[in-house]
């Protein structure tokens, strides 16, 4: 079986540009189904750690605090700050939200480097190191019996997680132009399709404990296969995409480098712009997804099944979406129906009183999941040059993530201070800023326009 290492080249053929696309998607898939095993899993996870550690701790005489009594500690002290009452049974989803903000925190300072080291190496070679930091990551959550290892592996897994950036710089890579939206939802219905199965596929490896010291361990091996699969898979057959990366070969017989210095583009957008935009968008939007278990528990006393239900047909309508509608829309356009639909969606979540309106609103948000993200990525890579498109792509997913890490923590305090109506209006407002931006500052790149196919 041949390795594939030679670089392509900047405009590649259709059968080699379908062949890399496919190695995208399918890389992609098993990156993302393993990612999402974990997301369910939080609260028995945490749970069994809380457990296994007051078991461990009985009858010691010491007193000193372990790391997570002391997250409890500030959780309560969280807790306790506001006037109306929290109930417990909200500790282990509030630790479950502390420990996807220390996740994205994490990416946030990665993701940069990442994307300057992809640049600089080449997008292959950043991405197979950042499978060997994804195996170390899943190798630690397999042998964690305790919470300090099982935070390390979040720690671990934050810093090294780079898959879906490269994949993102990778498509632009070889994507002309009016290619390039479609290419972007490709990597958008991965997304979706990964977390409509991944999660119910995760509980039910988690139903099948061997191992007593650690009952997530099928779930957790499983995870580790699919990454180690991912990971070979790549090796084999992946090809250098980025054209400055590709080395000549000398009268002498030896290499050099080619000059990687980045090509000039004309940018019609900022990145601040487009950054500020995912950073205020992603703020919002996660807080409501967050506060959204809280929300179904207080209104409709929904059980995790129930709420795993409304979740995967949220899923199935952003695949869909992105299938249908994304992959052939100008991304400008997909942005500005995803934040109106999302402007719909906070208002309609402040005063629903029904399971219908529930789901109305959540197909609000399933629109608004399949377009947004999607379509400000092909905007950014529109306006990054060959040799700079992994550092800029990687600074745009890092605003992202940074406000992935605050938006829960914000959104979730208002909240429980100010009651749901208030909470879902602020951010309704809020949502309706983003698409004063989105409307009126946000223009279409003119290489965007091009009457050409768009077909992936």
């Amino acid at each position: 079986m041949a390795v594939h290492s030679q670089p392509v080249f900047s405009t590649v053929s259709p059968a080699k540009r379908k062949q890399i696309l496919r190695v995208i998607v399918i890389s992609l898939l098993l990156d993302l189904i393993s990612f999402t095993f974990i997301l369910p899993l939080f609260p028995k996870l945490l749970e069994f750690y809380r457990n296994s550690e007051a078991s461990w701790t009985k009858g010691l005489t010491t007193n000193s605090p372990t790391l997570l009594s002391q997250v409890f500690s500030v959780l309560n002290s969280y807790k306790s700050s506001f006037s109306r009452p929290i109930s417990s049974r909200y500790d282990i989803v509030l630790l479950g939200g502390a420990m996807g903000s220390l996740f994205s925190l994490c990416q946030a300072i990665a993701s940069p480097i990442i994307g300057k080291l992809s640049d600089k190496y080449g997008r292959r070679t950043a991405l197979l190191w950042s499978m060997m930091g994804n195996i170390a990551s899943v190798a630690l959550w397999l042998g964690a019996v305790d919470f300090r290892t099982f935070v390390a592996s979040r720690i671990v897994g934050g810093l090294s997680e780079g898959n879906v950036q490269l994949a993102t710089a990778m498509a632009a890579d070889i994507s002309t132009d009016e290619q390039r939206g479609s290419t972007m939802a490709l990597v958008g219905a991965c997304f979706s399709i990964a977390f409509t199965f991944g999660p119910a596929l995760g509980a039910w490896l988690a139903g099948l404990a061997t191992v007593k010291q650690n009952p997530f361990a099928v779930a957790a091996g499983f995870s580790l296969f699919l990454i180690v699969t991912e990971t070979v898979y790549l090796y084999l057959y992946l090809p250098e995409t980025l054209p400055t990366a590709r080395k000549e070969a000398t009268a002498n017989g030896h290499t050099k480098e080619k000059d990687s210095t980045p090509t000039s583009v004309s940018r019609t957008n900022s990145h601040f712009l487009l950054n500020m935009t995912h950073f205020v968008f992603i703020l919002f939007f996660s807080g409501l997804e967050f506060s959204l278990p809280f929300m179904t528990y207080d209104l409709f006393s929904y059980t995790a099944a129930q709420s795993g239900r409304l979740l995967g047909f949220m899923g199935l309508i952003a695949a869909t979406l992105q299938g249908a509608v994304t992959r052939k829309a100008h991304p400008l356009v997909v942005v500005r129906m995803g934040i109106v639909a999302c402007v719909v969606a906070f208002f309609a979540l402040s005063r629903l009183n029904s399971e219908r309106a529930l789901y109305a609103a959540a197909s609000a948000l399933a629109i608004t999941t399949g377009t947004v993200v999607s379509g400000l990525g092909a905007l950014s890579s529109f306006e990054a040059g060959v040799g700079e498109r992994g550092g800029k792509l990687g600074n745009f997913r890092s605003w992202g993530q940074v406000g992935r890490a605050t938006g829960p923590i914000l959104f979730c305090t208002l909240y429980w201070w100010a009651g749901r109506e208030t909470a879902y209006t602020v951010g309704g407002v809020g949502m309706m800023g983003v698409a004063a931006l989105v409307f009126s500052l946000i223009k279409a790149p003119p290489q965007s326009l091009s009457k050409k196919t768009t077909r992936t």
